[in-house]
């Protein structure tokens, strides 16, 4: 992994940090101490990037004009109950004053993560505003786009795109189906799905954002670790072809995730091939060598062209490669194919 982001606040108003806005924080919690820079200084301490969660919607503030059990269910998208003005004027001084400690108090944060940001308009949040004062304070921080008319980059949530959108984005996971905590939710997702799915967001250009989802005690539950054990074990051998890499090739090209890295091309098989796989449209004169991540076997491999197309000095072919057993992966294949970036001779 190379960023993690900690839910600073969530719907519930409750802060994680120490704040001079509210008395609903875990400085006057039993514990006491300061969460938020705890998980700062933590993952700082390992080189990761860092980012905190903050929800513009606090259910909890007396000035907040939150849904209640009258107006059940509760639909995104319907209209929120209307803020008296200087209600409204007060609770958004305590949330500018909580981002801009969040700013200010702890150094360096890579990104912000809003959410509930669908209960109020961009003019009601006073968007640009936040916005600009948060450029002001972290001028190299990225916001997600949950900051209604704002954001650097798109959050699609629970699944993978079909197509990609058109600007930076990352998608946001759970392992099984609840964001919190939860010992009833049993519906885990393979290691192998995760996997998959870090591979099908990979070849679209994306980020994955995996959630983990402590118990009150602070640890991971069993289940989640054993999944990013083998998530690590696989990103081991296999995490060239997801860190630093651009969407790979074209779906007709290849019957699955690809992306690339100057002129190496990564294949993930995601399915188990049968003797051996096809990529087409590539520079076939060109190609150096395939193998499987993880090996220092080369593969042996094939090319075929049209009998015109065969004629031109650098011809688009298709490329055969074998693909024998013993070195498939329980989880995902990973084929690195080398290409010369130079033009072939004819």
């Amino acid at each position: 992994m190379r960023y993690a982001v900690f839910t600073a606040k969530h719907h519930s108003g409750d802060a994680m940090f120490h704040t001079r806005h509210s008395r609903f924080s875990v400085e006057h919690s039993p514990y006491g101490a300061d969460i938020v820079g705890e998980f700062l200084d933590g993952m700082r301490a390992e080189g990761l990037r860092v980012g905190l969660y903050f929800s513009l919607s606090d259910w909890s503030h007396p000035d907040y004009p939150a849904f209640t059990d009258a107006m059940k269910p509760y639909v995104v998208g319907q209209s929120p109950p209307l803020p008296e003005p200087a209600r409204w004027e007060r609770f958004l001084e305590a949330l500018f004053g909580e981002v801009r400690e969040l700013c200010t108090n702890y150094g360096r944060i890579d990104l912000l993560w809003f959410d509930g940001g669908w209960e109020r308009s961009a003019e009601q949040w006073r968007a640009r505003e936040l916005e600009a004062m948060i450029r002001t304070l972290q001028p190299d921080i990225l916001l997600n786009d949950r900051l209604p008319g704002a954001g650097d980059y798109d959050t699609p949530e629970q699944f993978v795109p079909a197509k990609p959108p058109w600007r930076r984005w990352e998608t946001c996971m759970t392992m099984n189906e609840s964001w919190g905590y939860s010992p009833a939710d049993r519906e885990y997702k393979t290691t192998r799905r995760l996997v998959h799915t870090l591979c099908e967001v990979a070849d679209k250009g994306g980020n994955l954002l995996l959630n983990v989802s402590p118990t009150g005690s602070g640890l991971l539950p069993r289940e989640q670790m054993e999944r990013l054990d083998e998530i690590a074990m696989w990103m081991d051998r296999h995490g060239e072809s997801i860190h630093g890499t651009a969407a790979g090739l074209e779906p007709w090209q290849f019957y699955g995730p690809s992306t690339r890295a100057g002129s190496r091309i990564y294949c993930h098989l995601l399915m188990r091939p049968y003797d051996a796989v096809t990529i087409r449209g590539v520079p076939v004169r060109r190609v150096r060598a395939v193998r499987a991540l993880g090996t220092d076997t080369p593969l042996s491999f094939t090319t075929r062209t049209g009998i015109i197309e065969g004629l031109a000095p650098d011809p688009d072919g298709k490329l055969t490669v074998a693909v024998p057993d013993e070195i498939l992966d329980r989880n995902a294949t990973v084929l690195a194919v080398d290409v010369d970036p130079r033009a072939g001779e004819p």
